[in-house]
């Protein structure tokens, strides 16, 4: 007898609402030998999901450390991830737009303005708080995507157009703000700690507990209420084990930032903006895959025509994206700024914004819109500072990095291509 039965599934995040899904059944696993089984029909029919993008992580990493043993020390990784957090923002903010089949290439430089305005603001000649410079920068970055996305859904200009327009716009502007001075210096100190500042080693171990209790608990009642309603799910078995593996990745990550890594003094603990990249994708995580306006936007970028045709506010809810895609990069900005502990004309918003949108698509996000999570905004952006990490160490010079980078855009942007002529016609 057969382990899997079917049943007309419902649609769930990151699949276009648009899509026909009464053609395929969902199977209802009820072993994890059945689960897994499941699982690798979907992955032939290019249901890949991020499994390329770690394989390539992995290979990645394994060649380093053969050509460098400094690679994978404790030092050198959290140093990856706290250099892999402006490009992991990023991405973060560009997933919003690539899931809509557009893009943004202005966030770079609205990354540039987040970081002078709260600069500005906490100058000792005008005094404002820490929370309120930041929180000022935020909004103003959050106007300039309600601005760009306003002119992109009511004007219907392209989105490439309007957003190039402000790539050239907000960079004038941060020109404008910095003056002949050419830099702002932040004398904050905890502005400054959240691109440096660290945990202490007891507070890494109570986040890290308190975050895999919270991730344990959200996904045994999704798993479980999945299970109840005939859904594809795993059962208990491999649940218990995604929690457990992440536990063990939990545990593993703190060890990592707790152990020494000081040249001169010792330095140890986990990094702020670790903690603060973790929070941002699980508050973006929850946004596109619990909420309605998450599945709006996969269902307008798998299909606007048949999203309009159900009632769907296309216009709000390609704005608001927009909007969320420059409130991303504004705190990409702040992290930018407070790892430099300045900022000035030498930011470069152009090749930000091109590492932004190859983090997003190496991650896993689809350039063809309705497929992406906010994750793969981190992956990739981890890729990319791993590469640029690693090279470094071995000598290479920046071309060589950009070549690089450039080869494993298009290997993501061909396992995406090939997938998507795989998949099911329609979904």
């Amino acid at each position: 007898m057969s382990n899997i039965k079917e049943e007309t599934p419902t649609p769930e995040a990151g699949q276009p609402a648009g899509a026909d899904l009464s053609v395929d059944a969902a199977p209802v696993a009820d072993s994890a030998g059945a689960y897994l089984r499941a699982s690798l029909v979907r992955i032939k029919g290019g249901e890949t999901g991020v499994l390329p993008v770690v394989a390539g992580l992995l290979l990645v990493s394994i060649l380093f450390q053969v050509a460098n043993s400094h690679f994978l020390t404790a030092g050198n990784l959290v140093n990856l991830l706290v250099q892999a957090a402006v490009f992991s923002l990023l991405a973060m903010g560009e997933v919003f737009a690539l899931l809509l089949g557009e893009i943004d290439i202005s966030i770079g430089f609205v990354a540039g303005v987040s970081a002078v305005v709260m600069a500005e603001l906490v100058q000792p000649t005008v005094g404002w708080p820490w929370w309120a410079a930041i929180a000022a920068a935020l909004v103003a970055c959050a106007l300039i995507g309600i601005l760009q996305g306003s002119l992109i859904t009511r004007i219907g200009l392209p989105s490439f157009v309007v957003t190039l327009a402000g790539l050239l716009f907000w960079e004038g502007v941060m020109l404008y703000i910095l003056g002949d001075g050419g830099s702002l210096l932040i004398q904050d100190n905890t502005i400054n700690d959240i691109g440096s500042g660290t945990l202490t080693k007891v507070g890494g171990w109570v986040v890290m507990l308190v975050a895999v209790a919270v991730y344990a608990l959200q996904t045994w009642r999704r798993d479980a209420r999945r299970r109840d309603a005939g859904l594809m799910a795993p059962p208990q078995s491999l649940t218990a084990a995604k929690i457990v593996a992440v536990l063990v990745g939990g545990v593993l990550l703190v060890l990592l930032c707790n152990a020494d890594r000081g040249i001169l003094v010792p330095v140890y603990g986990m990094p702020w903006v670790i903690l603060l990249v973790f929070a941002v994708v699980a508050i973006w995580t929850f946004v596109l895959g619990r909420l309605k306006f998450g599945r709006y936007v996969y269902a307008i970028g798998g299909n606007a025509e048949a999203a309009r045709r159900a009632g769907i506010n296309l216009r709000l809810i390609r704005t608001t994206a927009f909007m969320l895609c420059s409130f991303t990069a504004g705190i990409a900005g702040v992290v930018y700024a407070s790892r430099l502990r300045s900022i000035s004309t030498a930011l470069d918003g152009g090749t930000l914004v091109l590492y932004a949108v190859a983090a997003a698509v190496i991650g896993g996000t689809s350039l063809f819109g309705g497929r992406g999570k906010a994750m793969h905004g981190v992956i990739g952006g981890v890729v990319i500072a791993a590469i640029d990490n690693g090279m470094g160490l071995l000598g290479f010079s920046a071309a060589a990095k950009y070549i690089v980078t450039a080869l494993v855009l298009l290997v993501a942007v061909t396992i995406d291509a090939v997938a998507r002529r795989n998949r099911p016609e329609g979904t």
